[in-house]
């Protein structure tokens, strides 16, 4: 694992299989619903970073179905995964944190 931080939609496709199993198209939808809309994965980059995430083994395919005469992957958080995902948070929670202390300081840059 590296100390870098994640890309924001790797990080967003993450959280949006934390509480739940889901298809492409369901995580794009979810991925929409937890940044209020301010991010919209178009499919290109959306399965590309999920092969990313499967390769670097972070989600699994929970399993694979037909609707419609068309493939469907289930897509879960693997352990892994949900490992990365708690170690962001807490870099995140953590770089919030010094902004926000930063800010309350009051004090102007130099100019």
């Amino acid at each position: 694992m590296t100390d870098r931080g994640m890309q924001e939609l790797a990080l967003l496709l993450l959280t949006a299989l934390a509480n739940e199993s889901r298809h492409g198209y369901a995580i794009a939808q979810e991925v929409k619903a937890i940044t209020d809309g301010r991010v919209a994965p178009r499919t290109g980059a959306l399965y590309g970073a999920l092969d990313r995430l499967l390769a670097d083994g972070l989600i699994v395919v929970e399993r694979e179905e037909v609707v419609g005469g068309r493939a469907r992957r289930i897509f879960a958080l693997s352990v892994n995964g949900r490992e990365r995902l708690e170690t962001e948070a807490e870099r995140l929670a953590a770089t919030a944190r010094e902004m926000r202390r930063r800010l309350a300081d009051g004090t102007a840059p130099a100019t």
